[in-house]
């Protein structure tokens, strides 16, 4: 096997991209991709038939080159609003539900998001009556505080 890998050394520089490709998907910061896309340059330059030296330097080259000059790109244009995205619970807030239990000022009622049945109170000082479309404005454990929409 080690005779057909010397004989066949793009699929060595395949099988390494897809190793480096599995690692990026899993962190998902473009740090692995650099090496895959080096990988796949090494790939190239082995279908010419040259030394396993020359593909080597040109994946280290290429990957540092990648990872130098691409990532900061990649970074700066396909992850713009990740400080600012909210994920899981916290997406909820500012979306629209409709009440299916009564909701009255200092007691709890009900409102359906997306079909999920949430517990919620009211922030103002008027009952919040079934069917009324509500939004979302806090969320506090599994208690959602709601405001007419």
């Amino acid at each position: 096997m080690i005779e057909y890998f010397q004989t066949n050394l793009w699929l060595l520089w395949i099988l390494i991209g897809v190793i480096f490709l599995i690692l990026e998907l899993t962190s998902g910061d473009f740090f692995f991709m650099s090496f895959t896309l080096g990988a796949a340059a090494a790939t190239i330059v082995a279908l010419f038939d040259t030394s396993f030296t020359l593909q080597l330097v040109a994946w280290m080259i290429l990957s540092v080159a990648f990872l130098v000059f691409v990532r900061p790109f990649a970074l700066k244009y396909l992850h713009r609003n990740d400080k600012n995205m909210t994920t899981n619970i916290d997406a909820i807030i500012g979306r629209e539900g409709k009440v299916v239990e009564a909701i009255e000022p200092g007691n709890s009622g009900y409102v359906a998001i997306d079909g999920d049945t949430w517990r919620a109170v009211t922030r103002g000082t008027e009952t919040i009556n079934v069917g009324e479309t509500v939004v979302i404005v806090k969320r506090k454990s599994l208690i959602v505080t709601v405001e007419r929409a």
